[in-house]
């Protein structure tokens, strides 16, 4: 069902339909394709593009501070110098008031005594020695700074600088070990790296080699618990790129610091790569709406002419008898197979009216054999009745149905011909109607009402014959009363009308049907069939016969024919 169902479905899809559809389906899919590889192209692009951003932004970065760290390893090394000698205190205090990054530079033992202390004209808290910021370190090696992560400085009064301290370990002529305290305000280096953004949403921080965060833009997040960072798999320095994030990780080569650089995928790949997607959309859209409007216009070119090929092939199927076929033009295809149909039309109706003729010429060969045909048991029955008249004496009835007998015979064979004029059809019924009056004694009367200008036109003989002659036996001749029978014939607009009304005993619908299908018999002659079988083969299926009947009421039968006179009639 479903299969049938979508094969009728097929044959109603047109060609410029189906060119149209397959065009625009050969683009989509082209199109998607192509999008599809491109998508996956510019998202490995900008995940390119991301990466070199990233790894840009870290290395400026790491440039920055290693030279930052490297003039600290320099002044370090000045202040290394300086110690000990007789300038050591206007080295000391020129550098702290000159660098004004440096907040403290100070030496201590081992204990954590404050032996030495430089500031740039900050006053030591009394209690200095409990507030000491003082903490161990631990050696990271590798000819890097030790120093340590960024803390408060809390040994000045009302002055809290924020700060990382430098460490190094000095031994002096008497080989006692001191530790140097250069202590560095951070906020230098804080706001270098607040400023530092990778995109709209990235940023760096700082981590230990251990992973540990030193400082982090968010850092009061970071301090709260509320932010955490995966600094577990950030140990080695490359990219590493994640679900949402893109890791940029590089080592200072001064310090034992990490610089880590964060961008976020959605932002630079995600949101570019939906931002060339939709412009990729409504290009494809508009593409497709362009195919459309083109593939219909090539469509209209090529399958134009096909259609109306299809169209012309529709229209003969309906009425191919007078069908009129013009070439088609269009593609040589087209228009050799618009030619084709041409000649196939012209080569269809030939063999149509040549099928027709032979028809209507064997047609009217069985219906003039059914002509030449009298009914035996008519003529033995009125035979019978003359020699029936004769012996009882009755001479004037019988010589009247001898002439009628005679009358009836004459115009039955009227030379061969088809067409007869009404005049002699009535000539023929009269005849009939009065061998029947006398063979039945009288049993019913008839009565002709004829419009005389209805004489002159052409009608098929033996037409009112066998309507009468069934009006007699299937009619009248049943009724226990006298029969009547009404034979009208008027003329309404360009048809002529013959009525046989009777009186008898009527019919049902489905025994009129039948009668207009029943062939003729021994006790019918020519039937009422033939009759109307005759008339549409003459004039056409508009003509014909029609059959009104009521039990007990009666029946008329209306013949209807068109007017012909006799010098338009070819014999």
């Amino acid at each position: 069902m479903n299969r049938s169902r979508s094969r009728r479905n097929w044959k109603k899809i047109s060609i410029s339909e189906m060119f149209v559809v397959l065009s625009m389906i050969m683009v989509l899919v082209s199109v998607i394709c192509a999008i599809l590889i491109f998508v996956r192209i510019y998202r490995d692009a900008m995940e390119q593009s991301a990466v070199t951003s990233s790894e840009q932004s870290v290395v400026q970065v790491q440039n920055t501070l290693e030279n930052y760290t490297g003039e600290i390893e320099t002044t370090l090394g000045l202040i290394k110098e300086n110690l000990d000698t007789p300038d050591e205190n206007d080295f000391m205090q020129n550098l702290v008031e000159v660098r004004t990054d440096i907040a403290a530079v100070t030496t201590y033992d081992d204990d954590g005594n404050l032996l030495q202390c430089w500031t740039a004209g900050l006053e030591m808290k009394p209690d200095y020695m409990t507030n000491l910021s003082y903490e161990s370190y631990t050696d990271v090696g590798g000819g890097r700074l030790n120093i340590s992560k960024p803390h408060v400085e809390s040994i000045f009064v009302d002055q809290y600088p924020w700060v990382v301290t430098i460490y190094e370990d000095i031994e002096d002529d008497r080989g006692e070990i001191r530790h140097l305290a250069l202590d560095i305000r951070f906020s230098n280096i804080a706001n270098y790296i607040d400023e530092v953004g990778i995109g709209q949403r990235g940023y760096c921080f700082l981590t230990d080699l251990d992973g540990n965060v030193v400082y982090h833009p968010q850092q009061q997040l970071i301090n709260a618990g509320l932010r955490e960072e995966q600094t577990e798999d950030l140990s080695e320095d490359r990219t590493h790129i994640s679900k949402d994030a893109i890791y940029t990780v590089h080592t200072m080569e001064h310090s034992g610091w990490k610089i880590v650089g964060v961008c976020y995928v959605d932002e630079m790949i995600t949101a570019q790569v939906k931002s060339v997607v939709y412009r990729l959309l409504v290009i494809l859209l508009v593409v497709l709406m362009v195919t459309s409007v083109l593939g219909w216009l090539l469509s209209r070119l090529f399958s134009g002419p096909a259609e109306k090929l299809a169209k012309a092939m529709e229209d003969f199927e309906k009425d191919a008898e007078n069908f009129e076929y013009s070439i088609r033009g269009g593609t040589s295809e087209i228009t050799t197979l618009s030619e084709s149909f041409g000649h196939m039309v012209l080569r269809i109706q030939s063999l149509m009216e040549q099928v027709r003729q032979e028809e209507i010429s064997l047609r009217k060969t069985e219906l003039k054999a059914l002509q030449a045909q009298i009914n035996p048991h008519f003529l033995y029955n009125t035979l019978d009745a003359i020699a029936w008249l004769c012996e009882d004496g009755q001479n004037k009835e019988a010589e009247e149905m001898v002439t009628a007998l005679a009358n009836l015979f004459r115009i039955s064979i009227s030379k061969g011909h088809e067409m007869i004029p009404i005049e002699k059809e009535l000539q023929h019924a009269r005849s009939y109607l009065k061998i029947e009056k006398i063979r039945y004694k009288d049993q019913f009367t008839y009565h002709f009402d004829v419009d005389e200008t209805c004489l002159g036109y052409l009608c098929n003989k033996i037409t009112l014959q066998p309507i009468i002659e069934n009006a007699i036996y299937h009619g009248v001749n049943q009724m226990p009363d006298e029969g009547k029978i009404d034979i009208r014939i008027f003329s309404k607009e360009d048809d002529i009308i013959f009525q046989i009304e009777d009186n008898g005993v009527g019919m049902t619908e489905e025994m009129c049907r039948e009668i207009l299908q029943r062939e003729s018999g021994d006790r019918t002659g020519i039937g009422i069939k033939n009759v109307n079988d005759r008339i549409k083969i003459y004039f056409g299926e508009e003509y014909g016969i029609t059959i009104a009947s009521e039990l007990d009421e009666g029946t008329c039968v209306t013949i209807r024919m068109p007017k012909i006179k006799e010098d338009k009639y070819e014999k």
